[in-house]
């Protein structure tokens, strides 16, 4: 159905990394039909029924595409007891305690706290207790590697001294082995199955929430990290599938389906038929899950994240194999070559999380173990990369592999400088976030939030790529020699991203290309680096139509 035209006019235009003439864009039946003053003039009858946006001076380019984003989640948790904007361990509680007043249910459940804000990064169950009483609690942390519960929970899951820790996580304890409240990485699963469940009405309401907000931040397509069932969130298929089918979700999706880390070579085939299964079945309801998501290993500030070398923590307990102080690998490196390679010979893109320099290693080993005409059928990425060894660097654009990087996080903030850099140590930590060598390198680069993690809004994330610091700080910039240039930030969350995705024809703005665009409350390209976070997003167009207004 036509969606009749649409006039952009006083802006500044920008794609693919370099400033176009004109100051005009018209989009026709959801298509770019005319870019530049004079072409748009061309097009009378066009431009003269045209609905005209004025941008007032500002940028105008493709609209953002987030390669790596948990939006199903992030929409229920927005919906509930949400501490992300809680700066502090009392405003958290306070936060608590008001929800807690106001719920009766069976449970409290959710999420956003930050571990900066708690010695050690965690939390007690006592500090729980003391606002929710014998109500079971159980709070994702901000980066959902862990989760903070009450001694309710921790007694209604069996949780006590003699429970041992999974092979995928490890249980916060005292000195005489009591859990002591905080649950990192698979430990979260001892808890799960005791939570309520979440209604499929509740995780439609979510991710329709989730989605006006993406658009409202100039989100036109994205890629679920997680589709399947992690950190107490249920599968998100039937949501997309439910919305996607219905109209009530208009932005370009994709998936990535979970590769559970309990998978054995002996049962990597079956694992496999289950995902093809999977993904065949979300197709025919127009969700595309042709991506597997596997996590290669925790997180660094809590001691996860797999390390070629221990770290600098006396008496970590952290790895799986063996006491070393490495962290988690979830996957032997035999079984992870043995999973990517069987998920690329089914044509799956492959997107692995990978944090340390050990990961990072064995999941380029991995793919570089996918014969050529496999690796080469899809683009493959790697998400997060937060330490790694320069040796690696030129790896990834020799394998084709492209960096999905989250670059909000390349900075010197309270997680940063008091949990994640004394365990890291100096060398280490000059190795983090080094977007700059991966470019003069060659490698394809990508950006997404990782939201509910961090904030979706790109122009944050492009702002720290820029500066390698967060708004207002005076703090230094995190290898700064690893800045990027503005104009490849933004290339990175526009084409970059859409490329990934395979959306071939979008992430431009060419004729003929989809009109999904954005009108940049300002040009940041005019002005300080330092400014480039005021900048929002006035008005987000997909396919030819105004779908938000900031």
């Amino acid at each position: 159905m036509s969606v009749g035209a649409l006039l952009i006019r006083n802006g500044r235009l920008w794609s693919d990394g370099a400033f176009l003439p004109g100051d005009a864009v018209l989009a026709v039946d959801g298509r770019i039909a005319a870019v530049g003053a004079g072409e748009v003039l061309a097009r009378t009858d066009d431009a003269a029924g045209a609905l005209v946006v004025d941008a007032r001076g500002g940028l105008v380019h493709p609209g953002f595409a987030d390669a790596h984003v948990h939006a199903a989640m992030a929409g229920i948790e927005m919906l509930g007891l949400d501490v992300s904007g809680a700066h502090g361990a009392e405003a958290c509680l306070a936060l608590v305690s008001a929800y807690a007043g106001a719920h009766d249910g069976p449970w409290i459940v959710g999420g956003g706290w930050h571990m900066s804000d708690y010695e050690g990064g965690t939390p007690t169950a006592a500090a729980l207790d003391a606002v929710t009483g014998d109500v079971p609690a159980f709070l994702v942390n901000a980066d959902h590697h862990g989760a903070w519960v009450n001694t309710a929970a921790l007694r209604a899951a069996g949780i006590d001294a003699a429970t041992p820790d999974p092979e995928d996580g490890r249980i916060e304890r005292d000195a005489t082995g009591a859990p002591t409240g905080t649950l990192h990485e698979g430990a979260m699963a001892l808890v799960e199955p005791y939570l309520p469940p979440i209604t499929a009405e509740a995780a439609r309401a979510g991710l329709a929430a989730a989605a006006s907000s993406l658009l409202g931040f100039g989100v036109t397509a994205w890629q679920e990290a997680i589709v399947g069932e992690y950190g107490g969130h249920r599968d998100a298929s039937d949501a997309y599938g439910d919305l996607l089918g219905s109209g009530g979700l208009a932005a370009r999706v994709s998936g990535a389906l979970w590769v559970p880390r309990d998978v054995t070579l002996a049962t990597v085939p079956a694992m496999v038929a289950d995902l093809v299964r999977r993904r065949d079945a979300n197709a025919a309801r127009g969700f595309d899950t042709s991506t597997a998501k596997i996590m290669v290993d925790g997180v660094a500030e809590n001691r996860t994240a797999a390390m070629h070398e221990p770290y600098l923590v006396d008496g970590c307990d952290c790895a799986r194999d063996g006491a070393d102080g490495r962290g988690i690998a979830y996957f032997g490196r035999e079984v992870l070559a043995a999973v990517v390679v069987a998920l690329a010979a089914e044509g799956f893109a492959l997107h692995l999380h990978a944090i340390g320099d050990r990961a990072v290693t064995d999941a380029l080993d991995a793919i570089e173990a996918i014969p050529a005409a496999d690796r080469t059928r899809r683009r493959h990425h790697i998400a997060h990369v937060q330490v790694v060894d320069p040796a690696d660097v030129p790896r990834f654009a020799a394998l084709g592999v492209t960096v999905n990087a989250q670059a909000l996080w390349a900075r010197n903030e309270a997680q940063m400088t008091e949990l994640t850099v004394p365990i890291l140590g100096e060398r280490r930590a000059a190795w983090q976030y080094p977007f700059g060598s991966f470019l003069r390198a060659g490698a394809a680069l990508a950006m997404g939030s990782d939201w509910p993690v961090s904030t979706p809004d790109p122009w944050q994330a492009i702002h720290t790529a820029v500066t390698r610091r967060e708004p207002g700080s005076d703090a230094p910039p995190l290898n700064p020699g690893e800045a990027l240039t503005l104009a490849e930030a933004l290339r990175a969350y526009t084409a970059g991203s859409h490329g990934l995705l395979g959306l071939d024809g979008s992430g431009v703005i060419e004729v003929g290309a989809r009109a999904d665009l954005c009108v940049a409350s300002r040009d940041p390209f005019d002005g300080d680096p330092e400014e480039i976070w005021t900048t929002r997003t006035a008005v987000t167009v997909l396919g030819g139509e105004v779908v938000a207004r900031g």
